[in-house]
């Protein structure tokens, strides 16, 4: 997929998929903002080595000054809002129990940062959006919200609303040209699912892997392809849907 003059905002981009993202967002033509509440700074030296252009920002997405901040930034660096990548979120280091005992604390938490999260990052860009004359936001739920993901119920429902989120977006942005599409992945191998299973990976891996049409756990370089799809002009009649990406989980 083609990005060349477009601009791209990634959250969540010091590791993981978010990194993933926004480096092959870069290698696709995309001038990229890198964006975290960590340091991004490895992200950005790894799109520059590759003859790519970006920045980094420090960015609270819970905030929303701190995301209108990352909206005026990308567009005094790049002039302009294409793309948005929705990809923070309390994933990796959240502590599974029964719903009826998960702490109070965790749950207000994750509905801070995965859903009021998003808003926000989705009000700050959608003015300037507009200006640039439409554009793509990519909210990144996750296979857990459709599944039922047992033990992380918290994480279950705030993937669950950014899926709602998508569809009533969706149909408020149409006549703006601004596209909003989910990517649902299952399990990718990351260092945060390595933290949210702890010493029970190995079988999580392998009951994850088993229950998929294709028997084999997800990389980043899995999802990326889907994200430069909805990113680029050759998903310029596609909104409002949720794309599973999960080896064959879960059809809709």
């Amino acid at each position: 997929m083609q990005l060349e003059n477009k601009v791209s905002i990634v959250t969540g981009a010091a590791r993981g998929l978010g990194r993933a993202y926004a480096e092959a967002l870069a290698g696709a033509g995309s001038a990229v903002l890198a964006c975290d509440v960590n340091d991004c700074d490895e992200t950005v030296e790894a799109i520059v080595r590759g003859g790519g252009k970006a920045v980094s920002a420090t960015v609270d997405i819970t905030d929303m000054a701190s995301c209108t901040a990352m909206a005026d930034m990308a567009r005094q660096s790049f002039g302009q809002i294409d793309v948005l990548v929705n990809n923070a979120a309390l994933y990796g280091g959240l502590k599974g129990a029964r719903f009826e005992l998960l702490e109070e604390a965790q749950w207000d938490a994750v509905m801070n940062v995965n859903v009021k999260g998003v808003w926000n990052a989705c009000r700050a860009i959608v003015q300037p959006m507009r200006d640039s004359g439409g554009g793509s936001i990519i909210n990144i739920a996750s296979l857990a919200a459709v599944y039922g993901l047992p033990y992380g119920l918290d994480y279950v429902a705030s993937k669950a609303a950014v899926i709602g989120m998508t569809r009533g977006m969706a149909r408020e942005l149409g006549r703006d040209r601004i596209r909003v599409n989910a990517v649902a992945p299952s399990a990718v191998m990351t260092e945060g699912t390595e933290e949210f299973f702890g010493e029970k990976l190995e079988k999580a891996k392998k009951v994850i892997a088993s229950g998929q049409v294709i028997p084999r756990n997800l990389e980043t370089s899995d999802v990326t392809g889907t994200v430069l799809y909805l990113a680029s002009d050759a998903s310029a009649f596609v909104t409002g849907q949720t794309h599973m990406v999960d080896g064959g989980s879960w059809f809709l």
